[in-house]
């Protein structure tokens, strides 16, 4: 093991930094269920603030119509620089993501051979990192990842398991750094959908799955493709990203998370599913259940994205409780 000295990571050059953080993290160099409940909270007070200074109202989590950028939330044909981006990084996304290139990465990366180190010390990584997928925020990482942890855990006070899976829900994103890898922006963040079946209607950007390798492939193009009726949506190759390796991180590191919680990680970015209804032919009835969860959650990941500011260091103890009653101290990554 040898000290690797953690500090500004750039992936683009759209805005400067907020802050810097400097840590220290051995890392080893590597060579390149619940049932779903609506239920709502009162509260005394018109509303209430979190530790991290993180405002809720008292009814509830109340979704704003517009982004930080003044648009409609996930509207991928409003012209900007920022969406001509987005427009961009989907051409390269449906290009290359095959259901081989698929199987091998998870191959390589299921290996969890490359760090180890702490659930905290992942999302401290996340500092820098911007996705260029996401039409709503340009804003670091950690930053979303708490205010939607701080939103859900409002709303949903005893489910503390959904409270940590909210803040680790986007760890994966560490793909883009040099020590995983640095993959590509289209190999770590965007929508994901199904390998080895058509490739519905719904995803965002579909005409530009014609030049995918996949796509005149007779035993991947129709609805089922090499799966049967029913098959659960864990026997399913889905797009690869943050969302499959942060599973396969959890579940091979053999956390306690609720199944709920597992298949929120893995499948928070198939908007075609969640969103659109798509694929419900290969779900079953485990998935039928998880996927109320998956929905509450949903509202949270894509509504709490604003520039409102989270005190990482005030909400910090209670996270770190969290991570240490459903996972060990140090995990391989």
């Amino acid at each position: 093991m040898t000290p690797c000295l953690v500090s500004r990571v750039h992936f683009t050059s759209k805005r400067d930094m907020v802050y810097t953080l400097k840590m220290t993290i051995l890392v080893e160099q590597p060579e390149l269920g619940f049932q779903a409940d609506e239920r709502k909270m009162n509260s005394d007070a018109n509303e209430l603030v979190l530790d991290g200074g993180f405002v809720v109202p008292e009814n509830g989590f109340d979704a704003p119509e517009i982004n930080s950028f003044g648009h409609s939330f996930r509207d991928y044909d409003v012209a900007s620089e920022r969406q001509k981006s987005v427009e961009e990084f989907y051409r390269l996304n449906h290009i290359n993501q095959t259901y081989e290139f698929v199987k091998r990465m998870r191959e390589e990366y299921g290996k969890l051979d490359r760090v180890e180190m702490s659930i905290w010390e992942c999302c401290e990584l996340l500092n820098d990192v911007v996705d260029d997928s996401d039409p709503d925020l340009d804003e670091p990482q950690i930053e979303h990842l708490l205010q939607t942890a701080e939103a859900i855990r409002r709303d949903y006070p005893d489910e503390d398991w959904l409270h940590l899976t909210a803040l680790i829900h986007d760890l994966g994103k560490v793909l883009l750094l040099p020590s995983f890898g640095e993959l590509p922006q289209w190999a770590v963040v965007g929508d994901t959908f199904p390998l080895g079946c058509a490739f519905d209607e719904s995803i965002v950007h579909r005409k530009y799955f014609k030049n995918n390798p996949d796509f005149d492939n007779p035993a991947y193009n129709t609805k089922n493709g090499i799966y049967s009726e029913g098959c659960g949506l864990e026997n399913v190759m889905v797009s690869w990203g943050h969302d499959d390796y942060m599973y396969l991180v959890a579940k091979e590191n053999g956390t306690t998370l609720p199944p709920a919680g597992l298949f929120i990680i893995r499948f928070h970015s198939f908007y075609p599913l969640h969103r659109s209804g798509a694929y419900k032919n290969l779900m079953n009835q485990e998935d039928v259940e998880n996927l109320k969860w998956l929905q509450i959650f949903n509202k949270y990941d894509l509504y709490s994205k604003s520039k409102v500011r989270v005190d990482v260091e005030k909400v910090k103890p209670y996270y770190i409780s969290l991570i240490e009653k459903y996972f060990p101290a140090k995990l391989r990554w």
